[in-house]
């Protein structure tokens, strides 16, 4: 439960679809996606829960919306970060992920929500056709563009889809045991995952495998090749 300094003011004035989205961006910022309910969000703002349906129309409308104000926040911090000068659409697209990362990592809860949406928002839209034009402006015919796209996936808005978590677990000694019982029939991984560290900061991560150093290793290597096919 958040202290009253933690928790988010009140609204102020009428409400909107804006400020309720605002709120629940920030509740889910604090609790996780879990705790974005009607009732709690009602409770945030300070009104009916009633009051809400005139904004959104249902918890999955809320939901399409949270990702919409996070998609958008992604493209106004692009906006902010733009230098002063021409860069090359390698430089220009590494910058729009890596800032898109940043905000992902300020709402660690949103990959999970982008990826159970089946609707595509419309921030999401705008978001990658200005990707799109940035790579073809760069002289990436659209067929290059269009392999970029697939190859990219969800790097493009800042996280990288887990394959699977060999540990299943954040308790070290059921980590232990899982790695264990893996031994017999997956040996190559289970030496693997002996063998290699992740990133222990948990600020930099948005998945077990999904830390900053495994992200820019993986968006640097599909960099590196497109630009390569483009040439």
């Amino acid at each position: 439960m958040p202290s009253p300094d933690e928790a988010a003011p009140r609204v102020r004035g009428a409400l909107s679809r804006e400020k309720v989205l605002a709120a629940a961006v920030s509740l889910a910022d604090r609790g996780g996606i879990q705790a974005l309910t009607m009732r709690a969000l009602a409770a945030e703002l300070g009104v009916e829960a009633m009051s809400l349906y005139h904004h959104v129309a249902n918890k999955e409308d809320l939901l399409d919306g949270v990702v919409d104000a996070v998609v958008t926040e992604i493209g106004a911090s692009v906006a902010e970060r733009a230098p002063g000068h021409a860069e090359s659409w390698k430089s220009a697209l590494r910058r729009r992920i890596l800032t898109a990362r940043d905000v992902m990592l300020r709402h660690p809860w949103a990959p999970g929500v982008i990826e159970g949406r089946t609707i595509i928002s419309p921030a999401v839209v705008r978001y990658y056709d200005a990707s799109v034009g940035l790579m073809l402006a760069g002289g990436l015919s659209h067929d290059l563009v269009h392999h970029a796209m697939h190859a990219l996936g969800s790097r493009m808005l800042g996280f990288s889809q887990e394959l699977f978590d060999p540990t299943g677990s954040a308790d070290e000694d059921a980590s232990e045991e899982m790695l264990e019982q893996m031994a017999e029939q997956a040996p190559h991984i289970v030496e693997m995952v002996a063998n290699v560290a992740h990133d222990d900061h948990e600020e930099s991560k948005l998945g077990w495998c999904d830390d900053q150093s495994e992200f820019e290793f993986g968006l640097d290597l599909m960099l590196d090749g497109l630009e390569r096919l483009a040439a």
